[in-house]
């Protein structure tokens, strides 16, 4: 595993394993071995959670970062949360991210399952007139 650094700043919370880490001054840390992490925008709160793609991601970041107890709850969650979302929507688009969101969470792939489920988000928004028709891509999230 190669090592991956971070440069985080004051006031920035991290989650790490399950356990919510907010820093209190700049930092710059390592990551030395394989962990499920997010950070910063990545994160999204329950009240973030307010529309169908935002109640996925926010299921599928629960069954990646949250505690042993919470893993499965979120991953079955998002199953039925993708179930409801793909029966509504008339996207194409859409309805293969969630599949292939679903299939990386379940074979343990979380992140890459949390970068589709943005693309989504975007999609979404634009739908919803949230974002103007130019700003939805397809092309994947940095984070």
């Amino acid at each position: 595993m190669s090592t991956l650094v971070l440069e985080l700043r004051q006031g920035d919370l991290m989650v790490v394993n399950g356990a919510p880490i907010r820093f209190r001054n700049r930092a710059r840390i390592e990551l030395t071995a394989k962990a499920r992490f997010l950070f910063g925008k990545q994160l999204m709160t329950p009240e973030g959670a307010s529309t169908p793609a935002r109640r996925i991601y926010f299921a599928l970041q629960t069954a990646y970062i949250g505690d042993e107890d919470e893993r499965e709850g979120g991953l079955t969650a998002a199953r039925a949360l993708i179930a409801d979302f793909q029966a509504a929507t008339t996207s194409v688009l859409a309805r293969d991210l969630l599949d292939r969101a679903l299939s990386a969470a379940e074979a343990d792939e979380c992140y890459t399952a949390l970068k589709l489920v943005r693309r989504v988000m975007r999609h979404e928004d634009v739908v919803m007139g949230v974002l103007p028709p130019g700003a939805a891509t397809v092309e994947d999230d940095q984070p």
